[in-house]
């Protein structure tokens, strides 16, 4: 299993960055996949799933109506649009499949004027 998180950056407040996870090594297509994040001095915490054919998503509330988790199984790659951003978003953002303890290495997102 290999899920490879990109698109990190630094936006400023109210702006926008899209993450992406290329996965590998399982059958994608059949597998809930999630983002969670860890700031700086705290907990990793969960942020969004969604189902395998990618109809059902659900949200912390903290960035429900900003964020949208998407996927494309024909390139097995889960998304992480982020819109409306604010500096308490800066994490270390991962994807994670959403039974299994099987975490990408993370992509740093830092939101800051």
């Amino acid at each position: 299993v290999k899920l490879v998180e990109s698109g990190g950056g630094l936006v400023q407040p109210g702006g926008s960055l899209r993450l992406s996870c290329a996965a590998s090594g399982f059958t994608f297509s059949s597998t809930y996949m999630s983002w969670y994040r860890q700031a700086p001095g705290k907990d990793r915490e969960w942020v969004a799933h969604i189902n395998s054919g990618g109809l059902s998503t659900y949200y912390a509330g903290s960035v429900k109506g900003r964020f949208t988790i998407s996927r494309d199984n024909a390139k097995n790659t889960v998304y992480l649009q982020m819109n409306s951003q604010k500096p308490e978003d800066t994490a270390v953002y991962y994807c994670k499949i959403t039974t299994t303890d099987n975490w990408g290495q993370g992509t740093q997102v830092t939101v800051s004027p």
